[in-house]
């Protein structure tokens, strides 16, 4: 076959319409696949944007932190110190329940005090240099927090609904949405919130 049929015949091939099977294909590849990936990632991690000032100085309003929805389903129990988002028994302006960004303070079989403006787990005072201010407002008699359950405050404690409230009160861990892992904005304090 000569050199100028060959050329012919690999044009004519080019101009051939594509199958519809393979644009289909073009079409999931480009599209689907992305969407697949983002949604198996959403299981495993969720982007939410802090709105309120109860855990100052920690994190600030419209910090747009990263929550671990897996760091207790796979095994693991929160700890004291962890900053957690729960779902709440409180509702948003939209009438759905709203979620809380609080730090847990005492689990499950816990003994929980305030009183002074002193926080005590298991009656030792605790050390608590990241809270706004030096004191926590609010008393609470010496209190077993139930199995289950937790006892969490904001960082920022004058203002702050949490535990100490009637409204919030012990949080059921079956509520938690998941672990406060990484601040990704503002740009100049990304890492971690520990």
């Amino acid at each position: 076959m000569s050199d100028k049929m060959e050329k012919d015949i690999a044009v004519e091939e080019s101009k051939k319409p594509e199958k519809k099977g393979s644009t289909a294909w073009e079409w999931v590849k480009t599209i689907g696949i992305p969407i697949v990936v983002a949604l198996l990632i959403l299981q495993v991690i969720r982007p939410t944007l802090v709105q309120q000032q109860s855990m100052m100085p920690t994190v600030q309003p419209n910090n747009y932190l990263i929550v671990y929805k897996l760091a207790y389903k796979l095994g693991g129990e929160p700890q004291n110190g962890d900053i957690i988002v729960f779902k709440s028994g409180l509702m948003n302006e939209n009438e759905k329940a709203k979620y809380l960004i609080k730090r847990v303070i005492a689990k499950g079989g816990d003994t929980i005090e305030i009183t002074g403006g002193e926080v005590f787990v298991n009656g030792e005072q605790q050390d608590e240099p990241y809270i706004n201010g030096d004191y926590t407002p609010g008393e609470v008699p010496e209190t077993v927090v139930p199995d289950g359950c937790l006892f969490v405050m904001g960082d920022n404690r004058p203002n702050s609904t949490d535990s100490r409230s009637e409204a919030v009160g012990f949080v059921d861990q079956d509520t938690v949405m998941g672990k406060v892992v990484l601040r990704l904005l503002p740009v100049n304090e990304i890492g971690s919130v520990y």
